[in-house]
């Protein structure tokens, strides 16, 4: 495994250079934001272990950053804030999994294994297809610069088509993923929605697939 790690700190970085490579791992280290993100983006990294508090970009505007450029490498980020508000951020910042120090290092090697598991598959923090731009955390939409005002289930529908461009997916599908099962009147609401989305995007961004269902434009 190769792995980078981005901490500031000089004595828990050697400690983690230390431990990780006595496992048998690569181990680089960056001590500020810029020289990770040089490093990050000149080699495939399995797993990279992130500060948040850093000199210079933070390891929150590091990762955004990353994600931004479509490095996917597993991201884990060490920080000594153990507030939600600040896992929250570094998680929708395109992070994989947050650790609060001080951690056991029995516990960073079972979440680097688990990251690792995972590989590089993209995971971008914005969903974009053609000049329509979705951002979850936010719940905002975009299309060009314009933002779109959509009421909830409205944007729970659209991130699923934005999810999967150019599938097929039926009604059943879209229920599932938008509905609970409680929810009684599923006889055509899928269709009514995606009327609703049609009226405040374009006619032509949703397809109707006769006897399938509905496919968003790619």
């Amino acid at each position: 495994m190769r792995v980078l790690v981005v901490e500031d700190e000089a004595k828990l970085a050697s400690l983690l250079r230390q431990g990780l490579s006595s496992r048998g791992m690569g181990v680089d280290v960056a001590r500020t934001g810029e020289e990770a993100m040089v490093r990050a983006t000149a080699t495939d990294y399995d797993v990279i272990l992130l500060d948040v508090m850093l000199p210079g970009p933070d390891g929150i505007e590091v990762c955004r950053r990353l994600r931004e450029r479509e490095v996917w490498s597993p991201t884990l980020m060490l920080t000594a804030l153990d507030d939600v508000a600040d896992r929250i951020r570094g998680l929708d910042s395109g992070a994989d999994d947050y650790l609060a120090k001080p951690f056991s290092f029995d516990e960073l090697l079972a979440r680097m294994r688990a990251l690792a598991r995972r590989g590089r598959a993209p995971r971008p923090t914005l969903l974009e297809v053609r000049d329509l731009r979705l951002d979850p955390a936010a719940q905002r939409v975009w299309r060009g610069e314009r933002e779109l005002s959509l009421t909830a289930r409205e944007f729970a529908l659209l991130e699923v088509f934005m999810r999967h461009p150019g599938r097929v997916l039926s009604r059943f599908e879209l229920l599932e993923h938008v509905w609970d099962a409680s929810y009684e009147n599923r006889s055509n609401v899928i269709d009514v929605y995606v009327g609703y989305l049609r009226d405040k995007l374009d006619r032509t961004d949703i397809e109707t697939v006769r006897g399938a269902g509905y496919r968003l434009r790619a």
